[in-house]
């Protein structure tokens, strides 16, 4: 399992284009769709409780994903796993940007990526609303969605606020969950 996870986690880190938000869906398709460390449900907590928390998304995820298959050392090499790769390419690339800024190919392939980050970040928000719809109710859901949304664009309300008093809500009307420790070589 040491493997898998140090290959899921790299792929992650290294493809994961834009920052942290574009790493969710791939991680998502490591952790739950490929290996099946977690659930659907379970990695939508991992998320949550990385997003309430102060730091790159990424590497909180893969922090918690380390520690729940391998314990203490696997949370460490999972950090840094999620964290060398970019420091040792943000050191390589520092060296050549002298010679590539304000080059039109570098500039365009950008561009090109940006779309795709969005579109995978689309497709996840929607499956997991899809999937949390049918606990709140489709009607509830969508509320909840254009109240959150209006708030955002009409306010200068900070997201942090929101997703403070979101925490708090949820808290309150959800039942305890946990998400316990794999056995060893319970799942590969």
């Amino acid at each position: 399992m040491w493997s898998n996870m140090i290959w899921a986690l790299l792929r992650v880190s290294i493809l994961g284009f834009g920052g942290g938000p574009s790493s969710i869906p791939l991680l998502h398709k490591e952790a739950v769709e490929k290996y099946k460390w977690f659930t659907d449900e379970e990695f939508t907590n991992i998320l949550a409780i990385g997003n309430s928390l102060p730091g790159p998304i990424l590497t909180k995820m893969a922090g918690y994903v380390g520690y729940y298959l391998k314990g203490t050392l696997g949370a460490i090499i999972a950090i840094l796993i999620t964290t060398v790769p970019t420091i040792a390419a943000m050191i390589g690339l520092f060296a050549l940007l002298g010679s590539v800024s304000g080059n039109v190919h570098v500039e365009n392939a950008t561009t090109a990526i940006e779309p795709v980050i969005g579109v995978m970040l689309a497709v996840m928000a929607y499956q997991m609303w899809h999937k949390n719809k049918q606990k709140l109710g489709l009607i509830i859901s969508i509320g909840m969605t254009g109240i959150i949304a209006a708030l955002l664009y009409f306010t200068n309300l900070h997201p942090a606020f929101l997703i403070v008093a979101l925490l708090i809500i949820g808290a309150l009307r959800s039942k305890p969950i946990s998400i316990k420790k794999q056995e060893k070589g319970a799942k590969q």
